[in-house]
């Protein structure tokens, strides 16, 4: 990898411009450097000169932080600003106010932000690699949403290039018995499955095989608590690849056989031990045609007459000198800088909108917390966030009238749902009022001692559908630091999405008796909850996952979609856009290893195409002059 500063420019023409250096970007520049292109990645974030200085002062600066939400390991610029979780407020009233980069104007909150930093949200994201179910491809089949034009068994051959890339630990066995996904006979991960959690072992004892009617249809749904892949460092698997096995990769890329997790709770935002997967390390395994220029913030693709892509301009500062402006030419534009970025992006370029679905049909998993406590002691505070969860609400003939949702179980206690265990203190401490206990020596500390540690959260993910009301557009007014239009966001949640989150309610209520558990669950009006609606006379709230997908959506008809099945847009030969914004449904799975087989998968076409340009023409006699 030939690095470069924020004061530095990109000199020449090269094969392929990547815009951001995320894990779809870093992954479309590493397949296409193996194979010798020139390839310059543009990174809006800054990027540390020093990976492992980088990474301390990272883990110093989240340790530091005052609220630990993903971004809390780097320090905001505004010229490359992003959006956080704590930029939105619940009003007493009920309602939402919102403040930050993204502009909210729907009338739910889009609750969800991204990091712009080298390497982007894959810095800061869980860790957790589930596959899309084959069902998921075809959700307009059962009445709502979008379908795929490419299937799971197209896709099948890139989740594993991409299982190998990121790393990914998991039991094969159990996801195909109790998620029902098929894989090539042979086939194991590089890695075998972390271990349960105490709490995973709790809750499997009293659920496993029992049967729970679905809210919706009143059909019968087993209950098994399952793994979920993870894309962090566990035991290597010595099958791997007909026996060639596989060796972890550690800090900065190296291979580390003796890189592991190590059970460390900050895994959102950093893995201290470097066992999660990020970017970095598909970035320190760059080959050397590969560049990287960091502060560089897209503002403009570039097209010929033709409407095909030649290359881009770009912003580059810097904290102590001017803003320049500057442009780059390659043969392949590839946008990968998030689902936002993307579209807005495209939407100051003026480009790829024949269909009028850019910025449309946003989507995340809107997220239904539920949280009490168990009759013992569970483990909390540990390792990483979610070990495993319960997958048997994720498919079936359900999805038609309500959205299918994946329940993860929460190692972390009631930190995503009530904050840190401050809290919990605070209320053991205080005297007077509803709650206040007013204990103070050793009788707080067993109370303490007693009450985060029968912890628990479900953790209800629902699939959202893609609706083109839901979009992100330009501010023409409002606009950032380098006088650039600030991005935003109108969005909502269906009566699909809605049903789905009052039939998890209801999973939730059996299972919490299932366990003989305390409900502690409560959405009050106010700051905690900016995501907050009634539907049929109940109150519900939902945090963001992080999980953006659906502005520059994939199709089979250009006259309806922004990309097709490659990522390449259908106007511009020679553009891109790849990464989450291309998915035509967001399904129940965590996205990201999802969107790292797309991304290998159109480094592929790019490479074909890059080929094709680079065949002589064959001239017979008759063509010659």
């Amino acid at each position: 990898m030939s690095p470069g500063g924020g004061a530095a420019a990109a000199h020449g023409s090269y094969d392929v411009i990547v815009v951001g250096g995320g894990i779809a970007g870093s992954l479309v520049a590493r397949r296409l450097g193996d194979l010798g292109r020139r390839v310059l990645v543009l990174e809006a974030g800054p990027a540390a000169a020093d990976p492992e200085a980088g990474h301390r002062a990272a883990l110093r600066t989240y340790l530091t932080a005052g609220a630990k939400v993903p971004g809390s390991p780097y320090v905001p610029s505004p010229e490359a600003a992003w959006p956080e979780v704590t930029d939105l407020t619940g009003l007493p009233s009920g309602g939402y106010a919102a403040e930050g980069h993204l502009i909210q104007r729907g009338p739910l909150p889009y609750a969800s932000g991204y990091v712009r930093v080298n390497g982007g949200t894959g810095n800061v994201w869980t860790g957790l690699t589930p596959r899309m179910h084959p069902e998921d491809f075809r959700t307009a089949e059962f009445g709502y949403g979008r379908s795929w034009p490419i299937g799971y068994d197209e896709l099948e051959p890139h989740y594993r290039a991409a299982e190998y890339e990121i790393g990914v630990a998991a039991d094969v066995d159990e996801q195909r018995e109790h998620v029902g996904l098929p894989f090539p006979e042979e086939y194991v991960f590089p890695m075998r499955a972390l271990p349960a959690s105490h709490l995973d072992r709790i809750v499997a004892a009293r659920l496993d095989g029992r049967r729970l009617a679905d809210p919706a249809t009143g059909d019968p749904v087993v209950l098994r608590v399952t793994g979920t892949p993870h894309g962090r460092n566990s035991t290597p698997d010595p099958r791997y690849e007909g026996g060639a096995g596989y060796v972890p990769v550690g800090a900065h890329g190296r291979p580390d056989p003796g890189s592991r997790c190590l059970g460390s709770a900050s895994c959102i935002p950093l893995c201290p031990s470097h066992a999660k997967y990020t970017p970095l390390k598909t970035q320190a395994r760059w080959s050397d045609t590969v560049t990287l220029v960091d502060r560089a913030v897209v503002h403009r693709v570039l097209v010929d007459g033709n409407g095909r892509a030649t290359g881009v301009e770009y912003l580059a500062w810097n904290a102590s000198g001017p803003v320049t402006r500057r442009t780059v030419s390659a043969d392949v534009v590839v946008l990968a800088a998030h689902a936002v970025e993307n579209a807005r992006l495209l939407l100051l370029s003026g480009l790829a909108n024949r269909s009028d679905q850019v910025g449309r049909n946003l989507m995340d998993h809107p997220v239904l917390l539920t949280w009490g406590l168990l009759p013992e002691p569970v483990g909390p505070y540990r390792g990483p966030g979610s070990t495993s969860g319960l997958e048997g609400f994720r498919f079936g003939p359900a999805r038609r009238a309500r959205a299918p949702f994946r329940v993860e179980i929460g190692n972390w206690g009631w930190v995503w749902a009530k904050g840190p265990v401050d809290g919990d203190v605070a209320e053991l401490l205080r005297t007077g009022g509803e709650h206040g206990r007013g204990l103070f020596g050793e009788a707080l500390r067993t109370a303490v001692r007693e009450r985060l540690g029968r912890q628990f959260t479900l953790q209800f993910e629902m699939e959202q559908e893609a609706d083109p009301a839901n979009r992100v557009t330009l501010d023409p007014d409002r606009r950032d630091a380098l006088g650039l239009p600030r991005p935003v966001v109108s969005y909502d949640l269906s009566p699909h999405v809605k049903e789905g989150m009052a039939a998890a309610r209801q999973v939730s209520d059996r299972i919490f008796a299932l366990l003989g558990a305390e409900d502690h669950t409560d959405h009050p009006a106010g700051p905690a909850w900016p995501g907050r609606f009634e539907h049929r006379g109940t109150t519900y709230a939902y945090r963001g996952a992080g999980h953006a997908a659906g502005t520059h959506i994939m199709g089979d008809d250009p006259a309806t979609s922004v990309v097709d099945s490659d990522q390449r847009c259908w106007d511009h030969p020679g553009l891109y856009a790849v990464g989450c914004g291309s998915m035509p449904s967001v399904a129940t799975s965590n996205p990201t290893l999802t969107m790292a087989a797309l991304a290998l998968r159109s480094a592929g076409a790019i490479a074909r195409e890059l080929t094709a340009r680079d065949r002589p023409a064959v001239i017979t006699p008759g063509d010659a002059p």
